[in-house]
């Protein structure tokens, strides 16, 4: 292939091997997309030992015991696995006892901003380890985000990645470091231009990575166009607003797709009877199916809603409660499926308490996991209230599976689901504007009218079914991103 590009992928979880949300899954899928696009892509991710099964997975390690000076006082031992996403896709993951081996969940320690920087300057080890000389190092999230600071810095003379160019994608910027930004005082606040401080150094932990990615990267972008131009005002900005108008230049948005191998009601295994566009009666089974498993009426009829997001305020969560005991009201069952804010979790289960018919709260990532598909294959709609949304991956699958999106119009939501009008047959999804919370229960009701219109509503059903949101796009449109980035000439 003419002008291969050889494109690293850095990332602090990779699904199938580790998963805590959409980010799993871009990292998973995109990295694919592009090497069947003819380009060679490694991958790199911190080594779960708690999570990864080393034996399911066939990883082994390459580089044993390996020293990796963080600094001019610490540095530290790790070793490297290796394993395979697909053939000819290798994933490389680094293992260091102290932070990565000791928990079963991959976030949440008390120093996360020791343990990243320790995986980020081991990261860029193992590329010179691998002598794999990348045109492109894409870091996501600001797990990866001293990646480009460190670039322009302590490895600006490195001979394997002199010509290397870093993407510094957000996938969500609430998130900065280890810790919410908002609880720092302002006056310990990172600035992102002086030296990173020594492990033992408490300060560590107010280091900002988002920030410091946003000011050294060559390219930054997020997950949808909408959420590009959010991300530049007050009311979306999480306090990064100015700096991202500053490199507005070099700030770009290409939303999401899914990986359609992977989520294919024609094969999915975990549903109860499998269909696609041609066959969607096939959903009523799946309906059946998941009523009995979740102690429902049966009732192919009823209209059958579901939640699988982060039960959290920014999934919407907040709207959702404040209005669940008049949805229970309507002639609806409802299933909320994930872990999340226990706040939020205990209001959850107290109403279910209330209505055990009508709703079904099942509080675990777990069962997220294992349920997923089978929860959108049996359910009508799908609700994603979010008060702010990058792009979301959950309203894909769900529109794969044909069950339809209720969401409100912001970040990629607004890219992604348009609002059915019932006259013309277009659109697909219904969706409201603002905070409102009748502008949210509209919606409901206006989906639950339509949902009475089976001839119409089997038309939306088959027609969001074949709507294209897999990776081949938005794969091309990195592979130009990338080809943007190789352009920008090198600052000292």
């Amino acid at each position: 292939m003419a002008n291969k590009l050889k494109i690293v992928h850095i990332a602090s979880e990779v699904a199938p091997f580790s998963k805590t949300g959409g980010l799993g899954d871009v990292t998973r899928s995109l990295p694919k997309a592009l090497r069947r696009l003819g380009h060679e892509v490694i991958i790199i991710s911190p080594f779960y030992e708690q999570v990864i099964d080393t034996a399911k997975h066939n990883l082994q390690p390459v580089f044993k015991n390996v020293k990796v000076f963080l600094n001019s006082e610490d540095q530290v031992e790790v070793t490297y696995w290796k394993g395979y996403l697909m053939e000819d896709l290798p994933i490389y993951f680094v293992e260091n006892k102290k932070y990565f081996s000791k928990k079963k969940k991959i976030y949440g320690s008390s120093h996360e901003n020791a343990r990243f920087l320790l995986f980020d300057v081991a990261a860029l080890k193992l590329l010179s380890l691998l002598k794999f000389k990348a045109d492109i190092v894409h870091c996501h999230d600001w797990q990866t985000g001293l990646i480009p600071f460190y670039l322009k810095n302590d490895f600006r003379y490195s001979k394997t990645l002199k010509k290397a160019r870093t993407v510094f994608t957000i996938h969500n910027l609430v998130f900065q470091f280890g810790h919410n930004w908002w609880e720092v005082p302002v006056a310990d606040r990172d600035y992102g231009r002086r030296r990173l401080p020594h492990l033992g150094d408490p300060t560590i932990e107010n280091i900002n990575f988002a920030k410091r990615a946003i000011l050294s990267a060559d390219i930054i972008n997020t997950v949808s166009e909408q959420y590009r131009a959010e991300i530049m005002t007050k009311k979306f900005g999480q306090d990064l607003q100015r700096i991202l108008k500053n490199r507005e230049e070099r700030l770009y948005g290409i939303i999401n797709g899914i990986d359609y191998n992977a989520y294919n009601p024609e094969n999915d295994e975990s549903l109860f009877r499998n269909y696609d566009y041609r066959k969607v009666n096939g959903k009523a089974d799946n309906k059946k199916s998941l009523q009995k498993k979740f102690g429902l009426p049966i009732d192919a009829k009823i209209p059958l809603l579901c939640a699988t997001s982060r039960v959290t305020f920014q999934k919407g969560f907040e709207l959702i409660i404040s209005l669940l005991p008049h949805f229970l009201r309507l002639d609806a069952q409802f299933v909320v499926i994930g872990s999340g804010d226990k706040k939020y979790i205990k209001e959850l289960l107290k109403i279910a308490r209330k209505y055990p018919k009508k709703l079904v709260v099942i509080p675990s990532h777990e069962e997220n996991q294992k349920y997923e598909t089978l929860v959108y294959a049996g359910s009508d709609f799908f609700l994603l209230p979010s008060v702010h949304e990058p792009c979301g991956i959950n309203q894909l699958i769900a529109m794969r599976y044909g069950c339809i999106p209720i969401v409100r119009e912001v970040g990629g939501l607004y890219d992604t689901v348009s609002n059915y009008n019932a006259m013309s047959g277009l659109g697909s999804g219904f969706t409201f504007k603002g905070e409102d919370d009748f502008a949210f229960y509209g919606a409901v009701v206006r989906a639950l009218e339509s949902y009475r219109h089976q001839a119409d509503w089997k038309k939306l059903v088959e027609k969001v079914m074949q709507e294209s949101n897999s990776w081949e796009i938005p794969a091309k449109k990195y592979v130009k991103l990338y080809r943007k980035a190789m352009k920008i000439k090198k600052s000292k």
